[in-house]
């Protein structure tokens, strides 16, 4: 997926925090989700983050920590986002047509931050030299996600 690079001027977010508007539809450029974990940077710096509406603008809010750094709102900052983990365009074709043949754990899916979507990808890779085993862990993982489950039960 491709970075977006921009600039923009910081603004108040609240409680402490400074948000960060993001001049494009993560949809568009992208892939369209329910949710948007992006990493980059600002101002250099590298940042993890999801992309909010604050105020009816589009962006992502920064805590207190990054005001303690000396940036603050009103200030313009050069900014480098990209999504976040594995996307739907990475996957092998046996997952990623088990979760285009189920649209709400596709859209789970795409939803989780990249530390969910990673495991259930390391567990089903595990299978590696035995298909009928991977099969099953796909089968499992889309009933999970389709539960709303972000991490298989342990057992």
């Amino acid at each position: 997926m491709q970075e977006q690079h921009y600039t923009a001027e910081s603004q108040p977010g609240g409680q402490g925090r400074m948000f960060v508007p993001v001049p494009f539809d993560p949809d568009a450029v992208w892939t369209a989700k329910p949710v948007h974990h992006v990493t980059g940077t600002l101002n250099g710096m590298g940042i993890r983050a999801v992309i909010t509406e604050h105020h009816g603008q589009r962006g992502f809010l920064l805590g207190p920590a990054w005001l303690r750094c000396g940036l603050e709102p009103g200030t313009q900052v050069n900014v480098v986002l990209a999504p976040e983990g594995p996307q739907r365009a990475d996957l092998a074709e046996d997952l990623a047509a088990a979760l285009e043949a189920s649209p709400a754990a596709g859209a789970f899916f795409d939803s989780l931050a990249q530390f969910y979507r990673r495991a259930y990808l390391r567990w089903i890779d595990a299978t590696k030299g035995r298909p009928e085993v991977r099969a099953q862990r796909i089968a499992e993982v889309v009933g999970l996600l389709e539960a709303g489950i972000k991490q298989r039960p342990r057992t």
